[in-house]
């Protein structure tokens, strides 16, 4: 587990990247986070998720992505409780160093599969 002021950080790493995207919001919940457009979440920040010891934070990809994620790398990438189902992947931020452009790009793809029609056309062409 990584100490407190570390997970802070990642927590603000990932609320810059999060609400960069246009019409975001951060709601906070006790040590976790989540962060939507429009009130439609597109990832969440997780701390110790009902005791499982981990820090990650969770987003939608596309349909099988998910699997193929944690398939090619387990160490970092899992199955996150409830919402794993329903197309999403988790990435742990609990590893000793996190690719932060892999976390951005996660995060834009799951802002453009979330997002108004209008506003994912702005993301994905810049």
């Amino acid at each position: 587990m990584i100490d407190p002021g570390t997970t802070r950080e990642r927590l603000e790493m990932l609320s810059g990247i999060c609400l960069a995207l246009p019409q975001t919001s951060r709601q906070d919940k006790g040590s976790h986070a989540a962060f939507s457009v429009l009130k439609k979440v597109f990832a969440y920040y997780l701390n110790d998720h009902h005791g499982d010891g981990i820090v990650g934070f969770c987003c939608k990809v596309l349909p099988g992505d998910n699997e193929q994620l944690i398939a090619s790398s387990p160490q970092k990438f899992y199955m996150p409780a409830y919402v794993g189902r329903l197309g999403w992947v988790a990435l742990r931020l609990d590893r000793r160093t996190v690719d932060w452009a892999e976390v951005s790009e996660l995060v834009r793809c799951s802002y453009v599969l979330c997002a108004p029609k209008r506003l994912a056309r702005m993301v994905e062409t810049g």
